[in-house]
């Protein structure tokens, strides 16, 4: 047999069940008491306590089951709310991996035409990354004068003068427009 899941809302259903019929038996034992006391007067000080007395068991009983219904009422918002985002989430995600995607196509069919090699298009795409050429270096395993040469190579055959321009050719454009002054 599988294990009970717990309530959304947190609070066990056997507890919340049992709390509510504690509370009602204190105050039906409460009333029942009033009943066999038989006082002599409705505004004793005795009649007025064990009406208080069931007044509060009973207001306690209400007051825990509308806070019971509001916390499972904003956790079912709060749900639903995440799963609004995570949708969003997913859809910009997938948008921008098809946009990204759609780059670096981009970014291999340019290379192409600047006639790069295999190991030419590697350093480039390190140096849009924002590497270095000693970081470069590190990841491709090379020492940081080969990578300086490939480099030198990449900016010779685009005609561009080095790594801030080949980051301009391929990012200029990706930054947001500026907006224009009103006149």
């Amino acid at each position: 047999m599988g294990q009970r899941r717990p309530p959304a809302d947190g609070v066990d259903p056997v507890f919340r069940v049992g709390l509510t019929v504690l509370l009602a038996a204190i105050a039906a034992f409460g009333a029942i008491d009033l009943v066999l006391d038989r006082p002599e007067s409705p505004w004793s000080f005795h009649v007025l306590f064990e009406i208080t007395f069931v007044a509060l068991c009973l207001g306690s009983v209400f007051l825990l089951w509308r806070g019971w219904a509001g916390a499972n009422y904003g956790l079912v918002r709060s749900q639903q709310d995440l799963r609004d985002r995570e949708a969003e989430r997913d859809h910009w995600r997938t948008r921008a991996t098809r946009l990204l995607d759609g780059l670096g196509a981009e970014i291999e069919a340019q290379f192409d035409r600047w006639s790069l090699t295999p190991t030419e298009k590697e350093v480039a795409l390190l140096l849009l990354k924002g590497l270095g050429h000693k970081e470069a270096a590190t990841v491709m395993n090379r020492s940081e004068r080969t990578v300086r040469q490939h480099a030198v190579a990449v900016y010779k055959k685009s005609g561009l003068s080095g790594r801030a321009e080949l980051s301009a050719f391929f990012l200029e454009d990706l930054l947001l427009p500026h907006s224009q002054p009103a006149d």
